[in-house]
C-alpha cells in the first residue's frame, strides 16, 4: 500500500480551559485553503455553542473514528479530523485507519451562537489531553468555541511549535471519494424517534468478537428496526454493527436516528447511520464489510475513465465557493454542461477531496482536502491496468461486443443498455457491484477514444 506523510503544523496544542466567562475551547488549525488562498492557520469561528456537551461528545466520536481500525486492529492509526467552514455551519470529518468508516459531525447554524462562520478547510488538533478534557464536560454550562488562532494572534505567530507527521495511505484518499459516491446513491430508509433509536443502538455489539460473520440486515417495523436473516424488500444492510460504537457517545442527546442505504439486491452494501442532535448531526457511513474498505469499491472509475470529466472538473471547480449545498442542476445552468457531465465532474473532484455529500440535505458540499486527483488515479490499480490495456491496443471492438487480450487470456465484454459485463472472474464475483473490471474500463476508454497516456491528459 503506497503511503505518504502529511505534516500537520499547529501554532500550539488545542486546549480546553476555564475562565470567569466560562469554559473556553480553542481548536488549533493547521495549514489549509480559504477563499483568500492557502493560510498557515485559518480562523473559521469564534462564539458559543448552544449545546456544549453534545458538541464535545460529537467531536470525540469523530476523533474516535480517526484513531480506530475496525479491521486488523493491531495496527494503530490516527489522523486529526478535518474541519470545513461552509458559511452557515462547521463540518468535522474523519476516516478510520482501515478505510471502512467515514464519520462527520455537522454543527449547524442553530448549534452555533457567534459571528458568521468562515469558509475553508483545514485539520484541527485533537490531542489526548484535549480528549480527556472534553469527556469531562457535563451539563450545558457556557462553552466558548474558537476554531483557529485568536484574532490578535493571527499576525503575531512566529511559527509552529507543534508538529505531527501522520501516514496518509493512498487508499484513504480513494476512500473519501468512494464514500461520497456511495452516499449519493442512498435514500432515506428509516427514521426512528429518540427512545427507539437509543434502544436499537444500545442493542448492537460493541466489539467484533460478538459480531456475527457476513452481512446483517434490518428492516423498518413501525417506529423501530428489527433484524432479518435476508435482504427482503425495504431492508438495509448493517455491515459490522460493532463499527457504530462511536455513536454511543451521543445517544443520551439523540432526538432521532435516520438510516440511509441503497435498494437491497441481496449483496452486502454500504449504509449510513445519522444521529440527529440539538443543532447538529453525527453520521457514520459503513463500508459493505468490516474487512472491505471503501477504497476498492470502484464507484469513481467510470468518471475517471473519460477525458471529458477532467476538463469538466476544471470548469466546475471554478464555480465552487465552499457552499454548504451544491446542486448539480444549478452548476449545469452556470456551466452550460448537461447534468450528467456535472455529476461526473463532481465525482472526479471528489477524488481530490474537493466535494463531499450530505445525506440529510441530499446535496454535495464544497471542501478542500490536501489531496491530488491525479495521484488518486495513478495509484488506482484497476484504472492503471485499464489504461495500459487501452493504450497497448489490447481491445478489439465489434459492435456491442469487444475482445480484450490480457496476459495469456482473452475476455469478452458486452454492452447492453449502456452497461458493460465481462467474462472475467471479477465480474463473476461482483456483477458490477464494486464498479467495472479493468477489461470493461479498457473498452469504455477505447470507445471514447481515451487512449492517451496519463501524463498527456
Amino acid at each position: 500500500m503506497t503511503r505518504s506523510v502529511q505534516a500537520l503544523a499547529y501554532s500550539r496544542p488545542s486546549l480546553l480551559k476555564s475562565s470567569q466567562a466560562g469554559q473556553l475551547l480553542g481548536l488549533e488549525t493547521a495549514g489549509g485553503l480559504t477563499p483568500r488562498g492557502a493560510e498557515p492557520h485559518p480562523r473559521f469561528f469564534e462564539g458559543f455553542l448552544t449545546s456544549p456537551q453534545v458538541a464535545a461528545r460529537g467531536l470525540l466520536a469523530v476523533a474516535d473514528v480517526a484513531a480506530a481500525r475496525y479491521y486488523q486492529r493491531t495496527l494503530l492509526s490516527s489522523l486529526d479530523p478535518v474541519v470545513t467552514g461552509n458559511g452557515d455551519r462547521l463540518r468535522f470529518e474523519s476516516f478510520s485507519g482501515c478505510c471502512g468508516v467515514y464519520a462527520r459531525l455537522d454543527v449547524l447554524r442553530e448549534g452555533l451562537d457567534g459571528a458568521r462562520t468562515g469558509h475553508g478547510t483545514t485539520n484541527v488538533d485533537v490531542n489526548n489531553p484535549l480528549r480527556e478534557a472534553l469527556s469531562r464536560i457535563a451539563g450545558d454550562d457556557p462553552l466558548h468555541l474558537r476554531v483557529g488562532p485568536q484574532e490578535m494572534a493571527v499576525t503575531t505567530l512566529e511559527g509552529p511549535v507543534v508538529e505531527k507527521k501522520v501516514p496518509l495511505p493512498d487508499r484513504w484518499l480513494r476512500g473519501f471519494a468512494e464514500a461520497q459516491v456511495a452516499s449519493a446513491a442512498f435514500d432515506l430508509r428509516a427514521e426512528l424517534p429518540a427512545a427507539e433509536a437509543v434502544r436499537f443502538l444500545r442493542s448492537l455489539p460493541r466489539s467484533s468478537g460478538h459480531a456475527s460473520r457476513g452481512a446483517q440486515w434490518v428492516i423498518p417495523a413501525g417506529k423501530t428496526l428489527r433484524p432479518t436473516t435476508r435482504p427482503v424488500a425495504g431492508a438495509v444492510c448493517l455491515p459490522g454493527p460493532q463499527r457504530l460504537v462511536s455513536l454511543q457517545r451521543v445517544l443520551r442527546h439523540a432526538t432521532a436516528l435516520r438510516v440511509y442505504g441503497p435498494v437491497a439486491d441481496g449483496a452486502a452494501a454500504a449504509s449510513a447511520w445519522e444521529v440527529v442532535l440539538p443543532g447538529m448531526r453525527l453520521t457514520l457511513t459503513l463500508s459493505p464489510e468490516a474487512s472491505r474498505g471503501f477504497s476498492g469499491e470502484g464507484g469513481v472509475l467510470e468518471a475517471l475513465a473519460t477525458d471529458d470529466a477532467a476538463a469538466d472538473a476544471e470548469l466546475i471547480s471554478v464555480l465552487l465557493a465552499w457552499e454548504p449545498r451544491i446542486e448539480p442542476a444549478d452548476l449545469a445552468e452556470q456551466s452550460g454542461l448537461p447534468v450528467e457531465r456535472v455529476r461526473a465532474a463532481l465525482v472526479r473532484l471528489g477524488t481530490a477531496g474537493r466535494v463531499g455529500y450530505d445525506l440529510a440535505d441530499a446535496a454535495y458540499f464544497h471542501r478542500e482536502l490536501p489531496y491530488d486527483a491525479d495521484r488518486a488515479e495513478r495509484h488506482n490499480p484497476r484504472l492503471v491496468a485499464a489504461r495500459q490495456l487501452a493504450e497497448s491496443g489490447s481491445v478489439v471492438l465489434d459492435g456491442d461486443l469487444a475482445a480484450v487480450a490480457s496476459g495469456d487470456n482473452r475476455y469478452q465484454v458486452r454492452e447492453k443498455a449502456g452497461a458493460l459485463s465481462c467474462t472475467c472472474q471479477w465480474w463473476a464475483d461482483y456483477r458490477g457491484r464494486r464498479g467495472p473490471c479493468k477489461h470493461a474500463l479498457a473498452v469504455r476508454m477505447t470507445r471514447r477514444g481515451a487512449t492517451v497516456t496519463a501524463g498527456a491528459r
